[in-house]
């Protein structure tokens, strides 16, 4: 199959690592390679020493042993890098993108951000790259955006401006994207994590995978292109997504159009491998490999999906009061019991950001992709520049710093959030202080932060 090429990355150090699949060699640059200039000190010394045959054996034996336990040391710092956020691969005509935090369920940090954009611009760019395939390690996919990130910057004027910028502006390249895409995804997909996963051509999801958009409970809003994937979903299943944070299971997902396969979670290993072997990014040959291992989707009795009539009934309506009203009514009828947790959670959530979440997504079924998502770009600096409420700050505290989940919100009810208030998060900025998505097909790469105001002087919107 060719050369097998690895990018691992270890704060401001960069390795890059070559394997012949068929030769089994590893080449490197970086501080970890194999010297091959200068044997093993051990094996000069005593080769020096004596001139007996004994001992040259013995000295060629500890010298061979020398270099195996380097190679050792190098495979395993090749294979086996814990730390790197992010690992892209080179494998012939495929490339591999694995999330690489698992202890923290791979959630989204500045320095991930940057690496996906720069693999996927130069992959798309590749002839030779016909298939990205994108995965995670540990027990999730991606939990999403750091949420402690944006907590430790509150105080810091636009802190976390640049990261959001660039977020937001790799959605568009995603959705848009030249090469054929797959994700694999098992374990927990949530919020901007799910951003790396819907939009793609093909994504398999399992009987171990979790989707939601909780971002409206903790005083944020759906964003990462949400605002118009949720927009469009079958009625008003987008609204109760978004405003009550509910979850869907892999095979949910694929009855919502949220995901195209459903693979039991022993045999995406397997896909994987298979995917590799294709070596092509031909749409029907990739389909009809995961067809091999994918199944039939049966919703289970209970699943939410099911309660399609109460959903558009009761999240139809105009406003959140109006929704969580509705919502109570169907909750005291007989055989809706499933209702009552999450009727709970909708009222212990933000007002503000329900309200926030409820007019993004009513927004967005009027809206193109991009004018979401700049939507979503003003939306985000405004909630994080507390130019209404704090909220979004004590949500996060309550949830992931003390963990009391005893969030006091401000205003802490709907009838007190000043609806003037919120029409200000959402007025356009300055245009070259607007997401710079472009326009032309020649220039789809351009709009860069780094070409924009923001890096070049301290600006505000």
């Amino acid at each position: 199959m060719g050369w097998r090429r690895v990018w691992w990355h270890r704060g401001n150090h960069t390795r890059n690592y070559s394997h012949n699949v068929m030769s089994g060699k590893w080449e490197g640059t970086g501080k970890c390679y194999l010297p091959t200039t200068q044997p093993p000190k051990l094996f000069l010394s005593l080769h020096k020493s004596t001139s007996s045959a004994h001992s040259l054996l013995v000295s060629l034996f500890i010298g061979i042993e020398s270099i195996i336990q380097l190679i050792i040391q190098m495979a395993q710092e090749v294979v086996i890098p814990v730390d790197e956020v992010l690992l892209g691969e080179e494998i012939d005509h495929v490339r591999l993108i694995t999330l690489n935090r698992p202890r923290q369920l791979n959630v989204i940090s500045s320095k991930v951000v940057s690496l996906l954009a720069e693999y996927l611009e130069k992959w798309e760019k590749d002839n030779k790259a016909e298939l990205v395939i994108i995965k995670g390690t540990g027990r999730a996919f991606s939990a999403g955006g750091d949420l402690k990130m944006f907590y430790d910057g509150r105080k810091s004027k636009d802190s976390c401006l640049e990261v959001v910028y660039r977020m937001y502006w790799l959605c568009y390249h995603i959705h848009t994207y030249k090469k054929t895409q797959v994700a694999l995804v098992h374990g927990i997909s949530m919020g901007g994590g799910a951003s790396l996963m819907v939009p793609m051509k093909f994504s398999v999801v399992t009987e171990k995978t979790v989707f939601s958009t909780p971002e409206a409970s903790i005083g944020f809003h759906t964003d990462c292109g949400f605002s118009y994937i949720h927009s469009h979903l079958p009625g008003h299943l987008g609204e109760f997504l978004a405003l009550t944070g509910a979850r869907l299971n892999g095979k949910e997902l694929v009855a919502a159009g949220l995901a195209t396969h459903f693979v039991p979670f022993e045999k995406l290993p397997e896909l994987e491998k298979r995917l590799i072997s294709l070596n092509s990014g031909d749409k029907n040959a990739v389909k009809s490999a995961i067809e091999e291992f994918s199944v039939e989707v049966q919703l289970d009795a209970d699943s939410v999906l099911n309660k399609k009539s109460i959903i558009d009934e009761c999240f139809s309506k105009d406003t959140v009061a109006e929704i969580i009203k509705s919502f109570e009514a169907e909750a005291s009828k007989e055989g809706n019991g499933w209702i009552g947790a999450i009727l709970k959670g909708l009222k212990r959530s933000s007002p503000t950001g329900l309200k926030i979440t409820l007019r993004s997504i009513r927004e967005g079924r009027k809206q193109t992709l991009p004018e979401s998502l700049k939507k979503e770009f003003r939306l985000t600096m405004n909630i994080l520049r507390t130019s209404i409420s704090e909220d979004v700050y004590e949500g996060i505290r309550a949830l992931t710093i003390d963990k009391d989940n005893a969030p006091k919100w401000e205003p802490p009810s709907l009838d007190k959030v000043d609806e003037e208030k919120v029409d200000l998060v959402f007025q356009p900025f300055k245009e070259d202080l607007e997401l710079q998505i472009p326009e032309r097909e020649e220039s789809r790469w351009h709009g860069k932060y780094e070409t924009t105001p923001y890096a070049t002087s301290k600006v505000i919107a």
